[in-house]
């Protein structure tokens, strides 16, 4: 079972999330993107992102909480997590979106 992108309008702007397969928890968030089409060339930057290790910056909130970005190739952050309660719960979120998102469907509720 695949995960999926749900796509959303928010006011005047797109917001997309990748939805974890099985429970559908919400793994990744996007940048709010003031076009669709930026917002859907988002999706596919994460898509091809995914699997590279490289683009995942690991970080810790300023109350010591693991989470991560995912960044394109040009260094333009695509996505950020979850705030975790460990570095491993942390870790198993990354490890959901490189297995979820190059083949999620997409649920655009725009």
């Amino acid at each position: 079972m695949a995960g999926k992108f749900v796509l959303e309008r928010s006011i005047n702007q797109f917001v997309f999330n990748l939805k974890a397969a099985g429970n559908f928890e919400t793994i990744l968030t996007s940048e709010r993107y003031t076009q669709k089409a930026g917002a859907t060339n988002g999706i596919q930057a994460v898509r091809d992102n995914a699997a590279i290790d490289a683009r995942y910056e690991r970080k810790s909130s300023s109350a010591h909480q693991p989470y991560f970005v995912l960044k394109a190739g040009n260094g333009e952050v695509i996505g950020t997590s979850e705030m975790y309660s460990s570095v491993a719960a942390r870790d198993n979120g990354i490890a959901a979106v490189n297995s979820s998102a190059p083949s999620a469907s997409l649920d655009d509720q725009t």
